[in-house]
């Protein structure tokens, strides 16, 4: 596919002190400390490549074009990183309507959001490091491509079993969007900078699960659960055309892997060696395992057992995910910085595992029939502290990646994935009829999370601290 849009200027590796010349196999347990060392550490792309004589006119001209793309450009990635909640969480108030319309029963529909899960985790260990070898924007374009396609088809699917079909192939290809996306960060920010703008991707990519259920909750009104899957085909295709026009390539050819598939898994390997990187990378995966329980099951515990309206869902599920949104902006704007960013990941886990005993012994009965309210406000205060979680996780295993961000990504993207994919449909083995499976499966993974935080990832040296 023909490459458009201007390329982020870059500074040169071998003279530049963001950038990291070694091999990519072995990861990087110094960048964390070299990059941090200043909390204020500005982006690699305001960073002038080293230009001297009749170079110089172009690139000042070309960086400064970066300058004033960079509100864009990130707009943009926050889009990329939407397309998880705006694939699953549009479609979360269709749920029940699903059931009685395919006639199949919750655990089966809830193998589709299974099936997109998996299909996003998957595509990522392929898509990221193709990014890795051909560039950002050539493996995103083909990915959006295949995406809309395969959405269109979800809207026409006249069975549940060709639906899980769709949605996997969905998934697949979704996959690309949010892989290439924080390959992209990795490729432009390092350090506190760079946990700063998951932040802000945060805040940005936050609106998609705050209207998502919204909108589907009033498409509910007026159509069927295929409405959903159309609206979702538009937001893809005005996706793919931004991106096609609007975002540069931010990894020259000459930082690009040459080699095939065995240099990619020996970087893998090399990757899963460090221990930190993958504590961190367990850590998020259990983490975002307790998060889409919730996803999975609140449809069923608020619609079904607390009888809530669409719409009641939705305005809850906006709530929660203003909570998640207003915590990742804490995170980025206040704690970043001025807590050591390991300490600020520890007491988000510790939040998610007091809100997860909550609901479980609400589910047990422990405090009688609490109704709505209680369960309402224990699952604000786990979505909250996802926001400062979740974040810090990605930052801090990335910084320990030289190169092969992409496949550093897909590792990251893929282990959340794979282990939310299994957590979805333990939360509808006892039926639809309690709660308790949520909780249970919410803070076992919470627990989980935190032994890996706890056991494998290493005290940060002085210099990361931030």
């Amino acid at each position: 596919m023909p490459e458009r849009g201007p390329s982020i200027p870059h500074t040169s590796p071998h003279t530049s002190p963001d950038r990291n010349t070694a091999p990519d196999t072995t990861p990087d347990t110094t960048a964390a400390t070299t990059s941090t060392t200043t909390p204020d550490a500005a982006p690699k792309a305001s960073l002038p490549a080293q230009a001297a004589g009749p170079e110089t006119g172009p690139v000042a001209r070309s960086l400064g074009a970066t300058r004033r793309t960079g509100l864009l450009v990130t707009l943009i990635l926050g889009g990329l990183t939407a397309t998880p909640p705006l694939a699953m969480d549009m479609y979360l108030p269709a749920l029940p309507e699903v059931t009685r319309s395919l006639h199949a029963s919750a655990a089966t529909v809830q193998l589709t959001l299974t099936a997109c899960l998996a299909g996003m985790a998957l595509g990522q260990l392929v898509v990221g490091p193709m990014s890795d070898k051909w560039g950002r924007r050539r493996p995103l374009l083909t990915g959006l491509a295949v995406y809309v396609l395969a959405t269109a088809l979800c809207a026409l699917a006249p069975t549940v079993e060709l639906l899980v079909a769709f949605r996997l192939a969905q998934g697949l290809s979704g996959a690309a969007a949010i892989v290439i996306a924080r390959a992209v960060v990795r490729d432009l920010y390092d350090g506190v900078a760079m946990a700063r703008f998951f932040s802000t991707l945060m805040l940005i990519s936050g609106v998609a699960p705050v209207v998502a259920p919204l909108i589907g909750g009033q498409i509910m009104r007026v159509t069927d659960w295929r409405g959903v899957f159309v609206l979702l085909t538009v937001v893809g295709v005005l996706l793919a055309g931004v991106v096609w026009a609007k975002l540069p390539e931010t990894l020259p050819a000459g930082e690009r892997n040459e080699g095939g598939v065995g240099d990619t898994l020996r970087a893998m390997r090399g990757l899963l060696a460090d221990r930190a990187f993958t504590g961190y990378m367990l850590a998020g995966g259990f983490a975002f395992a307790s998060l889409f329980a919730y996803i999975s099951a609140s449809p069923f515990v608020i619609q079904e057992i607390y009888g809530a309206s669409p719409q009641t869902f939705s305005l809850l599920f906006g709530l929660n995910s203003i909570g998640l949104v207003a915590a990742g902006q804490i995170n980025g704007k206040i704690l970043v910085g001025r807590v050591r960013l390991d300490r600020v990941l520890g007491i988000g886990l510790l939040i998610v595992i007091a809100a997860a005993t909550a609901l479980l012994l609400m589910s047990l009965g422990v405090f009688g029939d609490v109704g709505l309210a209680p369960v309402a406000v224990a699952l604000f205060v786990l979505m909250s502290a996802m926001g400062i979680s979740l974040p810090n996780t990605q930052a801090l295993a990335l910084m320990r990646v030289k190169k092969s961000a992409g496949s550093a990504s897909a590792l990251l993207g893929t282990s959340s994935f794979l282990i939310g994919a299994v957590a979805s449909p333990l939360v509808g083995i006892a039926g639809e009829d309690t709660a308790l499976p949520m909780a249970v499966v919410q803070l076992v993974a919470a627990l989980v999370a935190l032994a890996c935080f706890v056991g494998m990832c290493r005290r940060p040296s002085e210099g990361e601290e931030s």
